[in-house]
This record gives C-alpha cells, sequence and structure tokens, in this order.
C-alpha cells in the first residue's frame, strides 16, 4: 500500500480542489521568509545587530513600543469592557473606529495624526500652549503613532474574551458585596487574562514593527523617532545585507510572539478552560473523599472519610423581614418574616428568574421596591443591597480556591484577610467540605461545587438570600444530601430566603411557603401541604404528579378545556372555572370497558410506561379526554400486559376528582 495514501481513520480527506490552492497559499506566504533566511549573511549577523545605529534604534524601538503597550493597556481595556458589556446608541460605530487602523493604509493613519494633533491641527496648538507638548518629529510623536496602529489588537482580543466569559461570574460578584471596581480587577481581569495577554503581546509586536504612521507622523530622526523598521528602511538603500538582518531579527521576534500565543489570538476565559479539567463526579452520600490530594488529579486510591453533621447556625447579625413591591414584567407583593424560606415555582418563561434578578437590581425587565428590615434598598446598586445569590452553576470563580471563594464575601466588605479566612473555613466546616478548601473549582464535584456555593453566600452575611435552582445538576442521591444540608443552615438563618426549583420534592421539604408564578404574576402563595391539596396551575399539579384537567363547570361535571367531559362529586357555581386533579394511583387500567360504579370511562392507547421508585407510571392517550397518567405496580402492569401501543380502557371515579376553583 503507498504510504502517502494512507490516512488516519475518521479523520476527512481534503479535496484536491481545495487542497491545492490551500498548499499554494501556503507556499506564497511562506517564500518570502524563506528569501530572507537564505539571503541572510550569516557570518556577518553579529556586526549588523551590533553597529551603533541599529542598536541605537532598536533601544528606541523597544522604549517606544513598551511605552504604545501601556497607553493601549489604560486606554483599550476600559474600551474593550465598555464594547463587551456596554450597550448603547452608537456601539457599533464606536467599534468600527476601534477597527479602523487595522484597514488604514499606515501613511493615511500618519496624516490623520498629523492633522489631528500637528502644530496645525485640531489638537495641536491647544497641546503645545496649554502644557508645551509637540508630538509631530518627537519621541512622544512616535509613541502616539504606534499606539494608534497597535492598539486595536489589544481591543478586540480582550473584548472576544469578554464576549465568552459569563455574566453570572461579576454578578455573583457584586451579589457578594464587591463594587463594580472590585469585580472587575478580582474577577474579571484574571478571568480573562489569556485573553488580555493575548492582545498584549500582539499590541507590542505591532507597536515594534510600525513603520508608515511613524515616518509620516514623527519622521525619522535617528535617536528620536528613528525606530528599527525606519532603520531597515534606510539600510535597504546602501547597505541590503545589513538590511535582511534586521528584518530577520523583527522576523524572529513576531514569530516568537505568534508561537507563544499559539493561535489563542482572542484568548479563552478561565471559567471556559476550567471545563477542561473538572474531576469525575464523585459519591455524594454521607461519605466524602479526603482532601489530602490538592493537586488537579485526584489521589489514584482517595481513602473515604465521613463527612461530620453540619453544626447548627448561628443566627446572623439581626432578622430582617423582607417586603417587595415589583413591577414590570413580574408584578406582586411579596411579604415575609425573618426566617421564611419561599420556594418560586412555575413553567418556564413564568418570570422565576425574573423575580430574583429584580430583587437583585440586576434587569431592566423588572423593578422592585424593596425594604430588608428596616432599610429601604431600592435605590441602592446590587453590592450594597445585601442580597446574595447562588446561580443555578454556582458561579464559583475558577481562579480561587473554596476557601477564597467562600471568603470572598467578607475582604469585599472589608474583614480582614485573616478573620475571612477564619469564617469561610468555619463555613465550608458546617457544610461539610472544609477538607476541600484548597481545592479550585475544577476539582471539585457538582454537590462538592453546590456547597461551597452556599458557604460563599452564607458567609456573606446577606440579609436576603436568592438561590436558582441550587440543586438541579446534582444526581438524585447528591440531591438528597445536599438537600438536608441546606434545610439545617436555613433554620437558622436570619433573612429570608428565595429557591427557584422545578422539584416538588424540594419545594415541599425546605419551603415555609410556595410561590407559584404564571406569567410574572402571583397565581398561589400558600403553604406546601395547601399547595399540594389545592394546586391552582396545571403545571404545579403536573409537576406534584397529579393530572390537571382544567375546564367550566356544568351540571354534574366540568366541560374539558381538552375536549370531553368529567363527571364529579363536588358542587361548583354553574359557568364558573375549575382544575379538576386527579391523583395517578386513583385511575384504574382495563383491557375490557369496566362496569360498575365509575362513573368516567375512556378508551385509549397506552403512550408510554416509565419507572418511579417501585411503581410504574402509564401515559394514556384517548380521544375522548385529555391524555392521563395511571400508576401501578410492575404486577399489575405484567398482569394487563401494558406496554407502548396496548388498547386499555381507564377509569376514575367521581369521588376521586377534587375541584379547585380558578
Amino acid at each position: 500500500m503507498n504510504p502517502l495514501r494512507t490516512r488516519t481513520p475518521g479523520r476527512p480527506r481534503a479535496p484536491l480542489a481545495l487542497a491545492l490552492p490551500a498548499l499554494l497559499a501556503v507556499a506564497f506566504l511562506l517564500l518570502p521568509l524563506i528569501g530572507i533566511l537564505a539571503r541572510t549573511e550569516w557570518d556577518e549577523l553579529g556586526a549588523h545587530l551590533s553597529s551603533p545605529g541599529v542598536v541605537e534604534a532598536l533601544k528606541l524601538s523597544l522604549l517606544v513600543s513598551f511605552w504604545a503597550l501601556v497607553l493601549s493597556l489604560l486606554l483599550g481595556v476600559p474600551l474593550a469592557w465598555l464594547l463587551a458589556r456596554v450597550h448603547f446608541p452608537g456601539k457599533a460605530v464606536v467599534r468600527s473606529l476601534v477597527l479602523l487602523p487595522m484597514v488604514l493604509p499606515p501613511t493615511v493613519g500618519g496624516v490623520a495624526l498629523l492633522l489631528g494633533f500637528g502644530r496645525r491641527g485640531l489638537l495641536g496648538p491647544w497641546l503645545e500652549d496649554t502644557f508645551g507638548v509637540t508630538l509631530p518629529f518627537h519621541t512622544s510623536g512616535a509613541v502616539v503613532a504606534a499606539t494608534f496602529v497597535a492598539m486595536p489588537f489589544l481591543v478586540i482580543s480582550l473584548e472576544g474574551a469578554l464576549g465568552g466569559l459569563r455574566v453570572s461570574y461579576e454578578e455573583t460578584a457584586a451579589s457578594l458585596g464587591a463594587s463594580p471596581v472590585r469585580v472587575f480587577f478580582t474577577v474579571t481581569l484574571p478571568m480573562v487574562a489569556p485573553g488580555l495577554v493575548a492582545g498584549a503581546a500582539l499590541t507590542w509586536a505591532r507597536a515594534l514593527g510600525e513603520f508608515g504612521a511613524t515616518i509620516t507622523f514623527a519622521g525619522n530622526l535617528p535617536g528620536t523617532t528613528q525606530t528599527l523598521p525606519l532603520q531597515v528602511y534606510l539600510l535597504l538603500q546602501d547597505q541590503p545585507e545589513a538590511a535582511t538582518s534586521l528584518s530577520l531579527l523583527l522576523l524572529a521576534i513576531a514569530m516568537a510572539v505568534l508561537i507563544a500565543l499559539r493561535g489563542r489570538w482572542t484568548g479563552t476565559p478561565l471559567a471556559g478552560r476550567a471545563g477542561e479539567q473538572v474531576v469525575a463526579e464523585e459519591p455524594e452520600s454521607p461519605v466524602a473523599v479526603s482532601g489530602a490530594g490538592t493537586g488537579d488529579r485526584p489521589a489514584a486510591a482517595p481513602v473515604p472519610e465521613p463527612v461530620p453533621e453540619p453544626a447548627p447556625v448561628p443566627s446572623t447579625d439581626g432578622s430582617w423581614p423582607l417586603h417587595a413591591e415589583v413591577t414590570g414584567f413580574n408584578r406582586l407583593t411579596l411579604d415575609a418574616d425573618p426566617g421564611t424560606t419561599i420556594a418560586v415555582v412555575g413553567e418556564n418563561g413564568a418570570g422565576k428568574t425574573t423575580l430574583l434578578r429584580a430583587l437583585l437590581g440586576l434587569t431592566p425587565r423588572a423593578h422592585a421596591v424593596l425594604r430588608l428590615g428596616d432599610t429601604d434598598v431600592t435605590a441602592l446598586p446590587p453590592h450594597r443591597r445585601g442580597v446574595a445569590w447562588v446561580p443555578q452553576d454556582g458561579a464559583l470563580f475558577p481562579h480561587l480556591t473554596a476557601l477564597a471563594n467562600t471568603a470572598y464575601g467578607l475582604r469585599a466588605r472589608g474583614v480582614p484577610r485573616a478573620g475571612a479566612r477564619k469564617a469561610a473555613q468555619d463555613w465550608l466546616d458546617r457544610l461539610g467540605v472544609g477538607h476541600l478548601a484548597h481545592r479550585k473549582p475544577a476539582q471539585l464535584s457538582g454537590g462538592q461545587a453546590q456547597r461551597v456555593a452556599l458557604a460563599r453566600a452564607l458567609a456573606a452575611r446577606p440579609r436576603l438570600l436568592l438561590l436558582d435552582e441550587p440543586l438541579a445538576a446534582l444526581d438524585q442521591t447528591t440531591r438528597a444530601h445536599v438537600r438536608h444540608m441546606l434545610r439545617t443552615h436555613l433554620d437558622g438563618f436570619g433573612g429570608v430566603c428565595l429557591i427557584v426549583t422545578h422539584d416538588p420534592v424540594e419545594a415541599v421539604s425546605l419551603a415555609d411557603r410556595v410561590l407559584v408564578l404564571d406569567g410574572g404574576r402571583a397565581l398561589q402563595d400558600a403553604p406546601p401541604p395547601e399547595v399540594t391539596r389545592h394546586p391552582r396551575s396545571p403545571w404545579v399539579a403536573r409537576m406534584l404528579g397529579r393530572n390537571a384537567w382544567p375546564g367550566t363547570f356544568r351540571g354534574d361535571g366540568l366541560a374539558l378545556e381538552g375536549g370531553g367531559r368529567l363527571i364529579v362529586a363536588d358542587r361548583a357555581p354553574e359557568g364558573g372555572r375549575a382544575l379538576a386533579i386527579i391523583a395517578p394511583e386513583a385511575v384504574a387500567l382495563h383491557r375490557e370497558k369496566p362496569g360498575g360504579s365509575p362513573r368516567n370511562v375512556w378508551s385509549g392507547t397506552v403512550r408510554e410506561v416509565t419507572a418511579v421508585g417501585s411503581r410504574l407510571r402509564v401515559l394514556v392517550a384517548s380521544a375522548e379526554a385529555p391524555d392521563l397518567v395511571a400508576e401501578v405496580t410492575p404486577a399489575a402492569a405484567a398482569e394487563l400486559g401494558l406496554v407502548e401501543g396496548t388498547d386499555v380502557w381507564t377509569s376514575v371515579k367521581a369521588t376521586e376528582v377534587t375541584l379547585v376553583a380558578l
């Protein structure tokens, strides 16, 4: 077999029509570089590079490129953040202005700089009269020219990295009490460091090689503005061999920068890279893995150790009842006593997360007039409200350890480092993850990370705690364990806690009240037993595992919205709307049409059979009534021969139907 025709299995083979032009393109780009290497007089290279004029130009180039980089960082970093994070009129125009120097001919850029900052330009006379600063034909002019053409590389690279960073990290930091400036320097910049470094390297390399704008705006004065590229231009006329040697030097610098970046033009936020190191999910039973190994990889044979039972949480520094009047997409009034936990439920788009973000002051969709205790915090920014937020993914800062994450809110509020770390360690110990204090989030399992996120929120001493589906990403065993710990710690919380959830077990076991949202409005706000017995929302009834059929009461039954009629024992006002609740275990299945007492009998077809614990749930579709879920034992299912596609009869006694007025 011809080895040239072999290829790795699974990899596509490039069509010749594309491969040939691609190879020509590579050759087109490579040939000039080979020309420099071939024409370089290697035995004279040292002499060329060490000549006084070249050394002077090199020093000046390094000086100009350094200050161009500093100026680009001072101006470009805020500009990149503005473009990535703020929506404002004319944003597209500003971004075009940033890109313009990259496509503008350098000499045209130099002319533009002369007309803007020259002695007869728009700003030049004012600079000279006020500060005595003359930019053209001065080293500072070379710095300005290099900054003009190089800064776009920094802005584009950093904006791309900021665009790939989830805003939830910055919002979570703000909810822990960090000011916007602190968030920027302690969370945003560290997490986009790869993009910042890549942009800075490209900016420096571009400034080092700048020629056209510099010679047009700053001239070509030896020792003042004659940088290395200008020296190459001059030597090319009289000493082409020396010009080739200098070109090789600039080429080597450029290649070194590109090789160091390895193609990461826009950088990769730490949050994105952290996912590459996530350890395998560890079992979250009452046993956890020892924290002896704190490297990127867990120990090969971890020794299990018991997780301590969570200690009772001491009361916070006070008690803060909640009063909120929410307007906008969400329209509701919310009052709660200290220590109350409210489960917020509703179907997708009901406004659950919007409600939490309104309380945080983070969304224009809804506005909350918010009072915590005796303090009206409506006009305060998020970092001064005393409202801690735990998003669904936890949003642990990937560049900080579990201990530093937990201490973040305390440090943001001015607690000394030693005191903040001690308090953070106490909270981690209470939640059973103290032995993982020196691990970073990428080294934690899902359950461990959620407990650290909860410890971080509670350690910040909030007055209002907001949890957005905190257990949604966990497996059933882990969820039960973390739920138990969460319940224990919420019992000692002095404020109010709102938990967004889709899990009926969480709503019933964690909450004192269940707030049902529909279209941003409060459809029901009652204790869990009341919501369980009389749900006012079909979605909530189905979430609780019940059949829920809305309809209009007529005579002795309900005319169903989905078609059909349901006979009920309860009475309701004629023409009134009601929700019929039918427990799955109250639905009987038959292979033949039943006789006897059932007054609601329909024929149908089995569409789905799923296991729920030790029982089976059977979904039956019927042309005579809405879809119906029945619950049977595996033995009964086997006796009836229930599989998908089986024709069956369903029956429900009128006395087994509960009506809830709508």
